[in-house]
């Protein structure tokens, strides 16, 4: 299966709606200084320890929750971690919504029909 379409669909998913939030929280230390393939010590080193952790249902790995906070502003904020412990995804969406943007990427795609050609 072609894998660029998913990594495209959840790419689009996760940016869609955080432009003004990654602008708003730019400065907070889990955004600014979390970096793809770092271990979940350092995660925690930056960010202290997670509101939740979560096993990954659509991939082998663990997500941490957190939620960000500034003046008249809170959002919630992921850490996901592939099955090695290695940082892989994050972004301004729960554990539960990554899981589910997974979920749909993994989705076969669907025909409008055709006429058997």
């Amino acid at each position: 299966m072609n894998r660029t379409l998913p990594v495209i669909v959840i790419t689009l998913m996760t940016l869609a709606g955080c432009n003004t939030d990654s602008q708003i929280f730019r400065d907070q230390p889990l955004v600014a200084k979390v970096e793809m393939g770092m271990s979940q010590e350092q995660v925690q080193q930056i960010g202290g320890a997670p509101l939740s952790v979560s096993n990954r249902t659509a991939e082998a790995g663990t997500c941490y929750d957190y939620k960000l906070v500034q003046p008249e502003h809170r959002q919630p904020y992921n850490v996901s971690f592939d099955s090695r412990g290695r940082v892989d995804h994050k972004g301004f969406m729960t554990c539960a919504e990554w899981s589910v943007a997974q979920q749909k990427a993994r989705e076969p795609a669907r025909s409008s029909g055709g006429g058997g050609y």
